[in-house]
């Protein structure tokens, strides 16, 4: 069984950046497509970034493009989001969730999910 578990959130002041991380445990990662989720206080889930398995093409939800980079490592069995130039609208819990099917930016297509991390970004 897949388990997902993410790390690397943290307190960041506008602008900044911070690379998160999302460690694979009980199957190997790259049969995967991952997708990363951020959800602001009160709000839903919405998808900012993913990479497909197949093809390990990446997709950006518009409002990270340019700013977010999502990226594997195999040897870690891992995927990252590399975020810069965080904005304060950036704030929230960040999920990466995990299916072996093509995956996007749609929470639905998603079987496994971690806990989160959060991101604080203040001005």
């Amino acid at each position: 069984q897949l388990q997902l578990a993410e790390s690397g959130g943290g307190l960041v002041h506008s602008g900044g950046s911070l690379t998160l991380s999302c460690a694979a445990s009980g199957d190997t990662l790259a049969r995967y497509s991952i997708g990363w989720f951020h959800q602001a206080p009160g709000k839903d889930r919405e998808g900012v970034s993913c990479i497909k398995n197949r093809d390990e093409n990446t997709y950006y939800a518009d409002s990270v493009r340019g700013r977010f980079t999502i990226f594997r490592d195999t040897t870690k069995n891992a995927v990252y989001l590399r975020m810069t130039n965080l904005t304060p609208e950036d704030t929230g819990d960040y999920y990466c969730a995990a299916t072996t099917g093509t995956g996007g930016l749609t929470k639905w297509a998603y079987d496994y999910w971690g806990q989160g991390t959060q991101v604080t970004v203040s001005l």
